[in-house]
């Protein structure tokens, strides 16, 4: 009789762990699922603490690093993937130092990618007010497209709209042009070629860029990246993981297009 040598029935068992402020981890969630099919995952939406942008950095920091003690507790993930620019870029290295035996993707603005593709050398990066004035934004752009005109955009509204719009919400196309026009810079025969979206939130609402944009650019997504690193770190299964896909908002309260969004996620909400 032929046996097989099975995969560790815990490591099986462990879901991945995707977090965000709000529900625009959704589209990491939709890559990840494409390149790792055989795991499931607990997507854990912060609604609690949405937006980052209004919090001061300390709290912020400590806030996130308290949720994550009880979120690894809870959940026992495999992998933790923080789907947010805004909590990654400021919190990421206080989440590995505080859970240094649990590993950690993170989501950071995708400026090293647009500096190679670039042709025109203007590139513009639409993110939150708290990605745009973080360093490591800054440091990215001195290490990997000091050869390029960055321009950051940070735009306080576009979150909120992105929320409202994936749930089904009516968003005024005016009001979303005034949030994506300073992206487009015209200068000496150049133009903005790339757009850089540095907000998880943002790509659900690229083929509304796509239409108000005054000349055709190149949206950055990064999900699929994401996703790739998440593989990369996820020993492959044999066989489907035991388990199922849940959602965990934070308030304990989402609301019932949320929980509808979710349930056409395949997520059920606990």
């Amino acid at each position: 009789m032929t046996t097989h040598r099975p995969f560790p029935e815990q490591a099986s068992a462990k879901p991945i762990l995707m977090f965000d402020s709000g529900i625009g981890g959704l589209t990491v969630l939709r890559e990840a699922r494409v390149l790792i099919p055989e795991r499931h995952f607990t997507y854990v939406a912060d609604d609690a603490g949405f937006p980052y942008g209004g919090w001061e950095e300390p709290a912020l920091k400590a806030h996130v690093v308290d949720l994550f003690a009880r979120l690894l507790a809870e959940h026992d993930p495999e992998i933790c993937v923080i789907a947010c620019n805004t909590a990654f870029t400021l919190v990421g290295a206080d989440l590995r130092a505080a859970f240094p035996h649990m590993p950690f993707v993170g989501t950071v603005p995708a400026i090293k990618p647009a500096a190679e593709r670039t042709r025109s050398g203007l590139v513009s990066v639409l993110a939150t007010p708290g990605t745009v004035k973080r360093a490591y934004t800054r440091d990215l752009i001195q290490s990997f497209a000091s050869q390029c005109d960055v321009r950051l955009v940070g735009s306080e509204n576009l979150a909120r709209m992105a929320e409202a719009y994936i749930r089904g919400e009516t968003v005024s196309d005016e009001a979303v042009r005034a949030e994506i026009m300073p992206c487009f810079v015209d200068e000496d025969g150049l133009k903005t070629d790339i757009v850089v979206l540095a907000c998880t939130h943002y790509p659900f609402m690229a083929n509304l860029f796509r239409k108000l944009a005054p000349w055709p650019v190149d949206w950055l997504d990064p999900a699929e990246a994401i996703a790739r690193q998440a593989r990369r770190l996820v020993p492959p299964l044999e066989t489907l993981a035991p388990g199922e896909d849940i959602a965990v908002f934070t308030s304990g309260k989402p609301d019932f297009s949320t929980r509808r969004l979710m349930q056409g996620f395949g997520l059920r909400v606990v």
